[in-house]
């Protein structure tokens, strides 16, 4: 790719788009930067994070015309629909996004990792299990560290392990994963891919440059990922929780098992796990399946699934205060992960949830509330929404808080002693938050703040 005196205009300054900037500058490109947020919106610190000679346009994006740019590279985050890059698509300008740009760049081995939920989880955990290895292992993409700031440090010898969403695949154009991973396909993100339709098929372009040499691991038990089997041109794995397989990994007399050759391999006792919850032993069976075609041994894939705990914001636990258990679960951003979510536990739960809804219904999402939820307390924009699907399928008492940190107190009061109460919003956070990392956080301040307040309240009594 000729980037040397070539005028790229990067669209979306976030962690992506500033990284993809100052890539292209060290590359020798002109960049500009545009987003449509002002620069009060960004406040102190943008120009700091840039490299010397990058232009910056913010409030507006600046007019493409035929011949204005060599290149388009939008943010994941920006939708393909704006002018910007219409109109480079019908100048014939390429638009491709900085997953496919540090892919023109990657020396390493890609493992990529996507799913309407769980990437983040199985991400991390095979790149653990990858080190563990004595692989040396980048883990990045959308887990939070763009790809291509590191994508050069790493050499053939090592590998990469990417999440992958489908808004950085949409960009995508030679990208072809050695090892590719679609772990469910459930309703997420409709508004940006107008219907399921378009949603799998930005998920499936995992697979689409791949070969025979290649790799992809699909969900036996979610029907539209295992029907992708039969249009991917790499060998397909499958990974099954409630079914035996004649190849691949799945659960046999409580045991995850590897079927290879016509050679089972027992791995470990599910009960085993590190993380908790069905959704998560699917997790951990991907990781080990991908792994596995890279030459990780039974032992290390035993200790590392033993041993993982999880990665923050997804059912990470926070405290526990007079006998209530707090769990964050931010990075539950749609219907489907939040019922995973509920279906972790065992114990009656207090939910925190709302925020932006992408377009989803909560019908499913209220049924399992009804049976599993001792109230729910709702924030943000989805909020009456949320509350008006749970009253309809009779469930139990919804309340409204202005702030997260009144959901937390909320929450606090009507829990008891054995509860849960969960933040896990089952929708995106933008109404309210930059990001579901800053909802998580902010969930934890609330929690630690209620837990010292009642530790001062018995200090008192004691005096």
């Amino acid at each position: 790719m000729r980037l040397t005196g070539q005028k790229v205009l990067v669209i979306g300054a976030g962690r992506s788009g500033i990284a993809a900037s100052n890539f292209l500058s060290q590359k020798g490109a002109q960049v500009e930067l545009t987003d449509i947020k002002s620069r009060r919106e960004f406040g102190a610190g943008l120009e700091t994070s840039l490299n010397d000679g990058i232009k910056l346009t913010l409030g507006s994006y600046p007019p493409v015309e035929k011949g204005s740019y060599g290149m388009v590279v939008p943010s994941p985050g920006v939708p393909l629909k704006i002018l910007p890059i219409t109109k480079a698509k019908e100048f014939g300008i390429p638009v491709i996004g900085e997953l496919e740009l540090a892919y023109q760049y990657a020396r390493s081995p890609v493992i990529a990792i996507t799913g309407t939920n769980g990437k983040t989880t199985t991400t991390a955990l095979a790149g653990e299990i990858l080190k563990a290895a004595g692989y040396r292992t980048l883990v990045a993409g959308n887990i939070g560290l763009p790809l291509i700031g590191e994508v050069e440090k790493y050499s053939t010898d090592d590998v990469i392990v990417a999440e992958v969403s489908s808004f950085q695949l949409e960009t995508t154009a030679s990208f072809k994963p050695h090892v590719g991973v679609i772990l469910n396909i459930t309703p997420d993100h409709i508004d940006r891919h107008v219907d399921m339709e378009g949603y799998t098929a930005a998920k499936a372009k995992i697979f689409g440059n791949q070969n025979a040499q290649d790799y992809i691991v699909l969900n036996f038990d979610d029907p539209l990922t295992k029907n992708l089997a039969s249009i991917c041109p790499g060998s397909v794995i499958f990974f099954s929780r409630l079914h035996k397989l004649t190849r691949g990994v799945f659960v046999q007399d409580n045991w995850i098992v590897i079927r290879w050759d016509e050679k089972s391999h027992m791995v470990l006792p599910a009960g085993e796990l590190g993380i908790p919850g069905p959704h998560n032993l699917e997790n951990a069976m991907a990781a080990a399946a991908c792994c596995w075609v890279r030459g990780v041994g039974i032992d290390v894939l035993a200790r590392v699934l033993r041993e993982f705990k999880g990665v923050t914001h997804r059912l990470e636990f926070v405290a526990e205060i007079d006998g209530i258990s707090y769990i964050n679960d931010s990075k539950g951003t749609n219907p489907d992960a939040t019922i995973k979510a509920l279906q972790s536990y065992s114990n009656p739960i207090v939910l925190i949830a709302g925020g932006r809804n992408k377009g989803n219904d909560f019908n499913e999402l209220s049924v399992l509330i009804k049976e599993k939820a001792r109230a729910v307390v709702l924030i943000g924009e989805s909020a009456g929404e949320i509350k008006h699907a749970v009253e309809n399928q009779g469930g139990p008492e919804a309340y409204l808080a202005g702030t997260l940190s009144e959901a937390v107190s909320a929450a606090g009061r009507i829990a008891r002693r054995g509860d849960v109460v969960l933040l896990s919003p089952a929708c995106a956070s933008w109404d309210m938050f930059k990001n579901y990392e800053e909802r998580g956080d902010l969930f934890k301040q609330a929690v630690m703040g209620l837990k010292e307040a009642r530790r001062n309240d018995e200090d008192q009594k004691i005096t």
